[in-house]
């Protein structure tokens, strides 16, 4: 019974929501841009790195220009010159996507733990802009509109994304080059050129992020700062059966469970530290071994496209 009440007690206060919306906020702005890179075929494993160097980036930008903004374009820079790497790596010189993916990840922690070193930024996080009378809707009007500006990106980038999939030639070409390159190839499409791009566009949406953790969230910037959440939004995108709906509730659902952690002892509640901490990876886990075997993936991804083979 101690452990339904618990939920119950967590699921009836304003401020898990609140933990819930900000924890999940970086998964979706990565896992959004993720989610484009594997409608292509590519499976992006950097995406660590990308919002590693989007949250050094824009520490950066603040501390010299003390904006905010610079600060998040600095980060969606710095998100942009990893895919590019990634992307000429896996797509021009089909070098493994995997191996490029987990050489960046641990290069650009060395890289932005040397640069922190040398250089020191400061930052803070940035003010909230409350939306009124929305803010104001019983437990999740501070969730949803209370946060700091930032977090209103995402009002734009969701549905911009489903726009340019969905609604646009580039869109069609990149789930076809996903779907049967070969085909696609035919047809006229470059592509290894779209798979690219897509990686571009994951390379930014992630920086973003990375950003917004910083400037949103942290307020400081540390080499451990990212902890783990590029690899939640991977696999927020396969929870999601590669849906940009699906991505999303898996980005909500993980940030639950990481606000669940942060919830329970503010609310006098004792549990194991060491399994608290464990909870969001072990749910990873779990959703990874439920849904990867029921949900079909793109039918090329991460699979390499060479002219002529099939």
């Amino acid at each position: 019974m101690g452990f339904f009440e618990a939920i119950w007690d967590v699921l009836s206060t304003e401020t898990a929501y609140t933990a819930a919306t900000r924890f999940a906020a970086v998964l979706v702005f990565a896992a959004v841009g993720e989610w484009v890179a594997e409608r292509s075929g590519t499976l992006n494993i950097s995406i660590e790195a990308m919002i590693l160097t989007g949250a050094f980036a824009g520490a950066m930008g603040y501390h010299w220009t003390e904006n905010a903004l610079v600060g998040i374009l600095m980060g969606m820079i710095a998100g942009l010159i990893v895919s590019l790497v990634q992307a000429q790596m896996s797509h021009r010189l089909t070098a493994d996507q995997f191996v490029v993916g987990l050489t960046l990840n641990i290069l650009f922690l060395g890289v932005t733990s040397f640069l922190y070193a040398e250089w020191k930024p400061s930052s803070k996080v940035v003010s909230k802009l409350e939306i009124p009378v929305l803010k104001e809707i019983p437990l999740i009007g501070e969730a949803f509109f209370g946060q700091p500006w930032p977090f209103l990106f995402l009002y734009l980038l969701v549905p911009f994304t489903w726009w340019l999939v969905y609604r646009t030639r580039w869109g069609l070409e990149v789930r076809a080059v996903g779907e049967n390159p070969q085909a696609a190839d035919v047809s006229g499409i470059d592509v290894n050129k779209r798979r690219r791009q897509s990686i571009y566009y994951a390379g930014l949406c992630s920086g973003m992020g990375g950003a917004y953790l910083l400037l949103g969230q942290v307020g400081r910037f540390d080499d451990g700062i990212v902890a783990g959440r590029g690899f939640i939004a991977l696999v927020a995108v396969i929870f999601g059966g590669w849906t940009l709906r699906g991505t999303i509730l898996g980005c909500l659902l993980f940030g639950s469970v990481l606000s669940f952690r942060l919830t329970l002892p503010g609310l006098g509640y004792q549990l194991n530290s060491e399994l608290m901490s464990s909870l969001p990876f072990l749910v990873t886990i779990i959703a990874m071994t439920a849904f990867a075997r029921r949900v079909r993936p793109p039918g090329s991804l991460a699979r390499p496209f060479v002219r002529g083979l099939k």
